[in-house]
């Protein structure tokens, strides 16, 4: 086992990931707010940094510059910060329920640039309590934490490998607050019809494309894995055999598998993951329909210079 590559399995800190999920939901709602929109939702997501979570510089309301809303996984904060160099900070610990954090958070917000209204409701969970009415979640365990971000941060450098070499557009390493994943999408180019009304569907589900992720786990599947899908899902999709051998599709999320236990047993975790995020993307690109120049973009062969 790679010692760079820890062991946390959700089931060992579900109250405090619960807690950190809905701290980033948070900065996601700031983001979504105030964030110009983009594309399949793009402009909603937020970062991991070699800090924490964080969102992209955001146009302050009252046009003073911008601001960044982070999560600060080495001091435990929540940390405001203004283009000119005020700053505001909110402590995530010792065990301060979301509520109590989100409220400080806003009115640090307020005193920086204004006041700026979120919609507090959580999104993609399964709980309902608004975030700052939520004394529900208030665990937070620093060293789980840090093992989380240690695996975060592992898991972000191999999405990063896979993404770069793409031609077509690509979105960068995404931290998505409702899911509470990282994931990079690949898109082909081609518009697709949302299979719902739904907000989220009809503004991200629409265009073709490749996602490949990593989340630590859920109520649902209670281990940290790497995770592949592509949408639309075609015939036949799930009946591929991917590498490593560990790799597996899951009939119950409806996405390819690895875990993060199987990586890292492996000689070398790296090397694992990237070449199930690359059997993914070439075993999806080929069912689908990609185009073949752009598809071979992905293994690091570029277009033909003319």
């Amino acid at each position: 086992m790679s010692p760079a590559w820890p062991e946390l399995a959700y089931d060992a800190w579900h109250d405090t990931c619960d807690t950190l999920h809905a701290h980033t939901q948070v900065l996601g709602k700031l983001a979504a707010r105030l964030a110009r929109p983009e594309p399949q939702l793009q402009h909603a997501a937020l970062r991991l940094t070699a800090r924490g979570w964080e969102t992209a510089p955001l146009p302050a309301p009252d046009g003073s510059g911008a601001l960044v809303v982070a999560l600060d996984l080495h001091h435990h904060d929540a940390v405001i910060e203004h283009s000119d160099g005020r700053a505001r900070s909110a402590a995530l610990v010792p065990d301060r329920p979301v509520a109590d954090v989100t409220r400080e958070v806003l009115a640090a917000i307020d005193d920086l640039v204004g006041p700026v209204r979120i919609d507090p409701a959580p999104q993609e969970v399964p709980w309902t309590a608004r975030l700052d009415e939520d004394y529900g979640h208030a665990t937070y365990n620093a060293e789980h934490v840090a093992t989380y971000f240690e695996m975060a941060t592992q898991a972000a450098l191999v999405l990063a490998e896979l993404r770069a070499p793409y031609r077509g557009r690509v979105s960068p390493v995404n931290a998505w607050w409702g899911s509470f994943d990282l994931a990079v999408s690949l898109f082909s180019g081609n518009a697709v019809e949302p299979p719902s009304n739904d907000f989220i569907m009809r503004n991200s589900a629409n265009a073709q494309q490749i996602e490949v992720g990593w989340w630590p786990g859920d109520h649902r599947y209670p281990r940290a894995a790497f995770f592949a899908f592509a949408f639309p899902k075609p015939e036949g999709f799930d009946q591929a055999t991917l590498t490593p051998p560990a790799a597996r599709w899951d009939t119950d999320l409806g996405e390819y598998l690895l875990d993060w236990d199987d990586a890292r047993a492996a000689p070398d975790p790296r090397l694992a993951a990237v070449d199930f995020g690359l059997s993914a993307i070439r075993h999806a690109c080929m069912v689908c329909g990609w185009d073949p120049v752009l598809a071979a973009s992905a293994e690091g062969t570029p277009p033909a210079l003319t």
